[in-house]
């Protein structure tokens, strides 16, 4: 395993130079591989990205950074509200979600929008309005779990705005709860596909329910908008949507093996039939060229021991130090055996050391350039040592 031949490497003192470390052994030889084209595809559309669920790099882009009307990709921000009010127990699957005036006016059948078909003034299960937004996604479905949760769709926009911030979307901006077109509300490509990998990561569950096809309420039977689900069976999300100023937007997450790719195709202008046909394609293509030119490996397991430098004045004569979340890093296919890791660690490491304090880091590169980084963590507690052991160490570091 690469994680256990990049764990053996030689460690660095934090402000020196790197050395150049011994190559790891290499793996064993992959199956061949069809040839690789060296660029992603043609892609239309006013911004897109491709990004690796795992290891959150982004793989390729256009405009990823820059924020757009998302019309109703703003679902999944919302949906991931829901899920998190569900797991915190705020709210249950069998609460009576009220369909306010609003939701029924704003987002109901009299609208341009799509729609879950909810009465006004009526009491629907929770479950039942959440499928109607996941799959359907209907903007009546959105405002009613918004006033459920915040009590009203301003209070929920700042909830969307406060989850923004904590999970890094920098460049995205909520009004309402469900992504018809206002002023100032935008998001960019990457934080899409930063949202969508939380969304898949931190609730399963939930997200299991954006791979189902089709859904029945009140006798109307709602099909899936995301056209991937029907035409390739490792795609199972996320969202699609549109406006006149949106024009056709698509996220898309597709499984193959262990890897998950993720990816966001926004602003593609045409007719109806022919925007479907692009927002698919455009996603299809992305996917397709991702899971053939790169791959995704776990250099290190959360808890795993990645280095042990000797620790002074502690009990203990090794720190063992490690990362706290599992590190991923997806390179080009073919090349893992080019993978180098140096371990940036303190000239010592004395007593006290708290569990999970940082003590120093991991860098890997390929090719030179730096590939995945993370903090090393103490994966034990080290106070210091009695006195006499404390008097012995400190007389030996006079002579380090």
């Amino acid at each position: 395993m690469l994680a256990l031949v990049l764990a053996g490497l030689a460690t660095v003192a934090a402000g020196q130079a790197p050395q150049p470390q011994p190559a790891p052994a290499p793996a064993p030889a992959p199956a061949p591989q069809p040839a690789i084209p060296a660029t992603p595809p043609q892609v239309p559309g006013r911004g897109w990205v491709l990004f690796d669920h795992a290891s959150g790099q982004v793989l390729a882009g256009h405009n990823e950074h820059v924020p757009a009307d998302p019309a109703s990709i703003t679902k999944v921000m919302t949906s991931y509200l829901v899920a998190e009010a569900l797991a915190a127990g705020r709210i249950s699957r069998d609460d009576e979600v009220f369909i306010s005036e609003r939701a029924w006016r704003e987002g109901g059948a009299g609208t341009d929008g799509s729609f879950s078909a909810l009465s006004v003034n009526s009491r629907v299960r929770l479950e039942e309005v959440v499928h109607g937004m996941v799959i359907q996604s209907g903007n009546d479905a959105s405002i009613a779990l918004a006033e459920h949760i915040a009590g009203s769709e301003e209070a929920f926009a700042d909830l969307m705005n406060a989850t923004a911030r904590r999970l890094g979307m920098r460049n995205s901006n909520f009004v309402n709860s469900h992504g018809l077109t206002a002023p100032g509300h935008q998001m960019s490509p990457y934080d899409i596909a930063v949202l969508s990998s939380a969304l898949i990561r931190d609730f399963p569950d939930h997200y299991a329910l954006y791979s189902m096809r089709e859904y029945t309420y009140g006798g109307i039977r709602q099909y899936n908008r995301n056209g991937l689900l029907f035409r390739d069976a490792t795609v199972d999300g996320i969202k699609t949507g549109h406006t006149s100023a949106a024009g056709y937007c698509l996220a898309a997450s597709a499984q193959r093996g262990d890897q998950r790719l993720i990816s966001v195709v926004m602003g593609i202008e045409g007719s109806r039939s022919e925007g479907f046909r692009q927002r698919e394609d455009a996603n299809q293509a992305l996917l397709n060229w991702g899971f053939r030119a790169f791959e995704t490996h776990r250099l290190y397991a959360a808890g795993e021991v990645v280095a042990a430098p000797d620790i002074w004045r502690a009990a203990a004569d090794q720190a063992r130090l490690g990362v706290a979340r599992d590190l991923f890093v997806t390179i080009p296919r073919g090349r893992y055996e080019e993978l180098r890791a140096e371990m940036l660690l303190p000239e010592t490491v004395i007593a006290p050391q708290a569990q999970g304090a940082a003590v120093g880091s991991v860098k890997v590169t390929l090719a030179g350039e730096a590939v995945a980084e993370a903090p090393l963590v103490s994966l034990d507690e080290h106070p210091e040592a009695g006195f006499f052991r404390r008097t012995w160490h400190a007389f030996l570091l006079l002579f380090e």
